[in-house]
């Protein structure tokens, strides 16, 4: 049998891929290929690059030196209290501020995957609002039927606004609290506005003080259930009339999830940060009450083991081993830290109770 050629290349049975348009068609759709390839490639390695560099703990500052170059700025005087309000302001600031600005509300990359930051941000958060909180309730206020400051009463419930992507803007609230703790903070020290005080009692500090051992004891004990422990039920301890809603088993063994190791170590992280810088403005400002009492060497004990738990974290991952393994365990090594500050607290707290 013979094959007729010409019949097979004829050009009514040549293929469209065979033709020039067919191979440009081709060209075409392999060069749209690499151009997308390159650019969800170069997108990743920006994402990436962007969350290094968005993974950041602001550097620590001076808070009395602050206040003081602040105080100059607006051209007044560093009164009793000013410190300590321009600190909130600043803790507020840095959580804004820093490199990326406010991630715990991000929706999208690389804001809506990084968690350490949130974590930590959350941290520095927990204090900011329990101290706007006590500036309100008691540090602004003589007693208990005194007026309290309208800015300290607005810039409160601006704290609490958390994860807020719009409507309102989470940043936009914290910036807003900042601003009236700022105000608050000038009219304390102008001579004219009498109305406005800050009162650096013992009282006062106590109470703040035992909030925080609340918070310390909280963070401590989550970081402690990294390893898994059981502990006994000490709920109704000593007080044998004492009940509960709901019985409990007498012992239970507790254990931090593995997913939240590393978010548990960042927020603790992210409270001993801000417990470093707010008690170094307490010390200034109730210095008449500590240097009382003799207790400005236990605070200053108390800022060092807080300092401490700064240190540089030299591993890339927040390692989980046993107690005494041979891998080391930083939850472990950060709740040490914490437990002799909540003591030294608890210390600290007797002291201006009784002297």
């Amino acid at each position: 049998m013979k094959i007729n050629w010409k019949f097979w290349q004829g050009s009514p049975y040549v293929t469209p891929n065979t033709t020039a348009s067919g191979v440009a068609l081709r060209r075409s759709k392999k060069l749209i290929g690499l151009v997308a390839s390159g650019i969800v490639g170069l997108y990743a390695l920006l994402v990436v690059g962007l969350g290094w560099w968005w993974s950041y703990e602001p550097d620590r500052f001076d808070p009395v030196q602050v206040a003081a170059s602040r105080a100059a700025t607006a051209d007044v005087e560093p009164v009793t209290g000013f410190t300590t309000a321009t600190t909130l302001v600043v803790l507020t600031e840095a959580l804004l501020d820093k490199r990326g600005g406010f991630l715990s509300n991000d929706i999208f990359p690389p804001g809506v995957y990084l968690d350490n930051v949130p974590s930590w941000e959350f941290g520095v958060l927990v204090h900011v609002r329990d101290l706007s909180r006590a500036l309100r309730n008691d540090l602004s206020r003589s007693q208990s039927q005194s007026a309290e400051d309208p800015d300290l009463a607005e810039a409160q419930g601006n704290y609490f606004y958390h994860n807020s992507w719009i409507f309102p803007e989470t940043e936009d609230e914290y910036r807003d609290g900042s601003v009236r703790v700022e105000r608050y903070a000038l009219r304390l020290a102008s001579r004219s506005a009498q109305e406005t005080q800050f009162y650096a009692r013992a009282d006062n500090l106590a109470h703040w003080l035992a909030e925080v051992e609340t918070r310390l004891g909280d963070i401590s004990q989550r970081l402690s259930q990294s390893v898994g422990k059981r502990q006994l039920n000490l709920d109704l301890a000593g007080e044998p009339a004492a009940s509960m809603a709901t019985d409990v088993p007498a012992d239970a063994e507790t254990r931090t999830s593995w997913f939240k190791i590393d978010d548990v170590f960042f927020e603790a992280r992210g409270q001993t940060w801000a417990l470093v810088h707010l008690l170094k403005a307490v010390e200034h400002d109730f210095a008449a009450v500590l240097d009382d009492k003799n207790a400005r060497v236990s605070l200053r004990q108390i800022i060092r083991e807080l300092e401490a738990t700064q240190e540089p974290i030299w591993s890339p991952l927040i390692l989980n081993g046993g107690g005494f393994g041979f891998v080391a365990n930083h939850s472990l090594v950060m709740a040490s830290y914490i437990s002799r500050v909540n003591a030294a607290l608890i210390d600290l707290r007797n002291l201006l109770d009784k002297g």
